[in-house]
């Protein structure tokens, strides 16, 4: 059944399908409260109204969701893997038949413009059809062997009870991206979403069901962090965490992690830097830009934090980049604007802070630089030219709609500065000499090199960092290593 009295009439106004917006964790095939009646808020962060109210599981009901997963994990782990593609098929097909309904949702709770969260559920879907393709695969893997008179062969199997932990930013493509992958391997999954955005995971649910997921193999749990992915890091059963979100969060589960020796996924902080030299197609490159600092209002980790460009285009790339990001429109996501509100004052802050510290050390503010007349979580799109590296903006990652640039003189310079962080993501590369592209992308110290380009993510690429931006890889065929175990098999034929 569906909890109407805690949904409010402003969300489910325009649907087609007002069974996707749903209060109750999903767990075991059926759709649960609290025990204790415990509920979360959800708040539209155009104007801070609340929308719905979502079920606050306990420690002891998250423990519920893995017995259930674990229960679930013998049958799903044997069955035909065509079967598996079939189910995800069918959940695929459902999304993208309730595209429209799940994009308004996503918009509701977390902010982002509509068309960017169409986007998002054609992403999200793309995870879900590649990993349906992919459950079919043949997995065992012929070895020439090394003993007489033995056969080796390597066998993937899957771990068992994956847990996964997703943020608010893309809050149905960190979880379709990771539970296809887990779920064509044979695992079982447990899924908590941001407390902010709960609404899309348990609309997933929903479709889920409906495309006939068997009871236990996808589980979402809502409530506070803490206590859910709390109880998740210390059971012995969880075999498997994947985690998208902040490098401090990561680290705290990572240490979590360490007595239960879970395999452990990692997708941490950006602060990616956009590096633009003077033989670039200068137009192209601040078309892209615009597209890598402004998507999503600013709060995506891959989002292009540092700007560098060589000292010959310096001036002329200011001047553009400046005035397409003063013609950027701001306002509720429902409208459809470019730019929607951030998600939270902790945000709002954040962005405070790191313009009045740029400016203190010297950096000229060009547009914006001050929170918009909107609402509490609307902040201008902002542009620093000028700004020394060792400005906070420069260290930290904003997360939201300003744009800090600085010139370069040198090649060796210009590496030197990107690569001088923690985060080792994504970074922006734009030059049109082949040699400099190859140079410059062996140097980069990213998981990821995009080059005269954006927009390089998708379901059969696999996405991840370097150092502290994360472990392992998702998506692509990598995207199955973490939930699967080699076993290696050595028949001896006499």
């Amino acid at each position: 059944m569906i909890a109407t009295d805690t949904i409010r009439d402003t969300l489910m106004a325009d649907l087609e399908d007002r069974a996707l917006v749903r209060s109750f964790s999903y767990v075991n095939g059926r759709w649960v409260g609290s025990a204790t009646g415990g509920t979360i808020e959800v708040t539209n962060p155009a104007d801070g109204r609340i929308v719905a109210e979502v079920a606050r599981l306990s420690d002891a009901e998250a423990v519920a969701a893995v017995d259930a997963a674990d229960r679930s994990f013998q049958d799903w782990s044997h069955s035909l893997p065509q079967d598996r593609t079939r189910v995800l098929r069918r959940w695929f097909d459902l999304m993208i038949a309730h595209r429209e309904d799940l994009a308004r949702i996503m918009t509701i709770e977390q902010g982002k413009p509509l068309s960017e969260a169409r986007g998002e559920i054609d992403y999200a879907a793309a995870f879900v059809e590649f990993y349906a393709e992919e459950a079919k695969r043949p997995n065992i893997e012929g070895v020439t062997s090394h003993l007489p008179d033995a056969e080796v062969e390597l066998w993937r199997e899957p771990v068992g009870v994956a847990a996964l932990v997703t943020p608010w930013n893309f809050p149905c493509a960190m979880i379709t991206r990771k539970a296809a992958a887990a779920i064509a391997a044979g695992c079982t999954v447990v899924v908590h979403p941001s407390e902010e955005t709960p609404l899309s995971a348990l609309a997933l649910a929903e479709l889920a069901d409906r495309a006939g997921l068997p009871a236990g193999v996808f589980n979402v749990v809502t409530g506070r962090a803490p206590e859910i992915v709390g109880a998740w890091t210390s059971d012995a059963r969880v075999r498997a965490l994947s985690f998208t979100g902040s490098t401090e969060i990561g680290r705290l589960l990572y240490r979590q992690s360490a007595d239960t020796v879970k395999r452990l996924v990692l997708e941490l902080g950006g602060h990616a830097p956009f590096l633009v030299f003077a033989d670039a197609d200068l137009d192209l490159a601040v078309d892209e830009a615009i597209k890598a600092k402004f998507a999503t209002t600013g709060q995506d980790c891959l989002g292009a934090n540092r700007f560098l460009v060589e000292r010959p285009v310096y001036a002329e790339f200011c001047r553009r980049f400046t005035e397409r990001t003063a013609a950027l429109t701001l306002g509720p996501g429902i409208e459809d604007p470019d730019l929607g509100p951030l998600m939270n004052a902790r945000a709002i802050a954040k962005q405070e802070a790191h313009v009045a510290d740029a400016l203190e050390r010297g950096a000229r503010l060009t547009t914006g630089g001050k929170r918009a007349p909107l609402g509490d979580l609307f902040y201008e799109p902002t542009v620093l030219v000028d700004v020394p590296t060792d400005a906070a903006i420069f260290r930290e990652e904003t997360f939201g709609p300003v744009a800090a640039i600085a010139p370069f003189d040198a090649e060796d310079e210009a590496v030197r500065i990107a690569n001088d962080t923690e985060y080792g993501l994504v970074a922006y590369l734009h030059t049109q000499d082949p040699r400099r592209i190859y140079r410059i992308s062996r140097r980069l110290a990213f998981g990821m090199v995009a080059v005269n380009r954006t927009k390089v993510t998708g379901a059969p690429i696999p996405f991840g960092g370097m150092k502290q931006s994360g472990l392992g890889r998702e998506g692509a065929r990598h995207g199955l290593e973490a939930f699967t175990d080699i076993k290696y098999v050595c028949r001896n034929w006499g």
